[in-house]
């Protein structure tokens, strides 16, 4: 079964979501505080969203100095038919991999990669240029940030 939507939550349970978004590590004394409810009802509603798949897991945001020092790069990946399964495998086993999403258009697949280096990038491109299934790839060094609500950081 699918998660509800956002657009499906009542007011409650999106204030809730946006409030983890800001920050995942928020007490739930704070939560009931910011939204005027329970703690109890806080608690319920984390337990219903986490069952429900609305909220997937928790993660962490690296701080700006740390990205700052990494080299961030997106690359379209065009792969050969039936190779799709495969080279996920693969590039979920790498963990400068931050992000793959499936796509329409001139790529399969688009991902972003943060690397420590240029030279470790030029490494990956490589290593994801050499993987059997893949035809081409185009990359994008990303220059700057201009505007970041925070989902890939």
């Amino acid at each position: 079964m699918r998660p509800p939507r956002l657009d499906q939550l009542d007011d409650i349970d999106r204030n809730l979501v946006a409030s983890l978004q800001v920050n995942a590590r928020e007490s739930v004394s704070e939560l009931a505080r910011q939204l005027g409810i329970a703690r109890t009802t806080v608690i319920a509603r984390l337990a219903r969203l986490e069952k429900t798949g609305v909220i997937a897991g928790y993660g962490v945001r690296l701080g700006q100095d740390v990205l700052d020092a990494s080299i961030q790069a997106y690359v379209g990946i065009k792969l050969a038919p039936k190779y799709g399964r495969d080279v996920q495998k693969r590039f979920a086993r790498m963990p400068e991999m931050q992000l793959l999403c499936a796509v329409s258009g001139e790529f399969d697949y688009v991902a972003w990669l943060r690397a420590d280096s240029p030279d470790r990038l030029n490494d990956l491109l490589d290593e994801i240029g050499g993987l059997e299934g893949v035809e081409r790839t185009t990359t994008s060094i990303i220059l700057a940030r201009k505007v970041d609500r925070g989902g890939l950081g």
